[in-house]
């Protein structure tokens, strides 16, 4: 029993350790983010590599380079992953995807999401007024491209309203202006993408078997009028 309580408290250890972390992570790409702007980079490029860099400090005078052996600029992105890494990252059981704080989905959307439907399900069982409130103040760096990303390649009939509901919540959250326009070409053309799809879905009859998956929402028209306003908040052309 005592043994088994030890092993619980050390995951509950490794669990704080990283959510800390990660909103450590999340507070400096931020204001990094913040800094950008406010010093007007021209591309987005560079806006990128600042918040990339966010975490790198300068050098000091009594800081010194011993030996000749060849050190990175950017240790994050290239060290090589220890067995350390890997037991702190791997979780010993899969867990429902339920984030209380943004600093929290970011970790767990980073770290345990990695695939297209993983991110989709994950999306739709969060739900728009949840993400809407976990983002009330700002959709972090880079999140909303990977966001739009998931939804263009897995929405499907049967979860249109729900993905309208997301958008919509979405559209609704801190600086969402500002991080449309840093989406990249990619990004944009999955935000176009997935668009088209829902707008051919108003005009597509859904299967029998989308039917019985589908949840009760509101009506078509009450859709299509939600559908028309997202399109002009997401600068979306036809």
């Amino acid at each position: 029993m005592e043994k088994n309580d030890a092993v619980s408290f050390k995951a509950l250890e490794k669990e704080l350790q990283a959510a800390l972390a990660a909103d450590e992570k999340y507070q400096r790409e931020n204001a990094a983010k913040l800094r950008a702007v406010e010093q007007r980079v021209p591309s987005y490029e560079e806006f990128r590599g600042i918040v990339l860099a966010s975490h790198l400090k300068p050098l000091e005078q009594k800081d010194k380079m011993r030996g000749k052996g060849f050190v990175p600029w950017n240790c994050h992105a290239t060290r090589e992953r220890t067995f350390q890494d890997v037991d702190t990252e791997m979780p010993q059981e899969k867990s429902p995807f339920q984030p209380a704080t943004s600093a929290e989905f970011y970790r767990d959307w980073r770290r345990h999401l990695r695939s297209g439907p993983e991110r989709y399900q994950a999306l739709l069982q969060l739900g728009g007024p949840k993400l809407g409130h976990l983002f009330q103040m700002d959709v972090g760096f880079g999140l909303l491209g990977e966001l739009l990303v998931a939804l263009a390649e897995h929405v499907r009939q049967s979860d249109r309203a729900a993905v309208l509901g997301i958008l919509h919540s979405l559209a609704n959250t801190g600086r969402f202006t500002l991080n449309l326009s840093l989406l990249s070409c990619a990004e944009r053309e999955s935000c176009q993408s997935l668009f088209l799809k829902l707008q051919a879905m108003g005009t597509t009859r859904p299967t029998q078997e989308e039917l019985s998956m589908e949840k009760p929402s509101a009506g078509p028209q009450e859709e299509e009028e939600l559908l028309q306003e997202l399109l002009g908040l997401y600068g979306i052309h036809r």
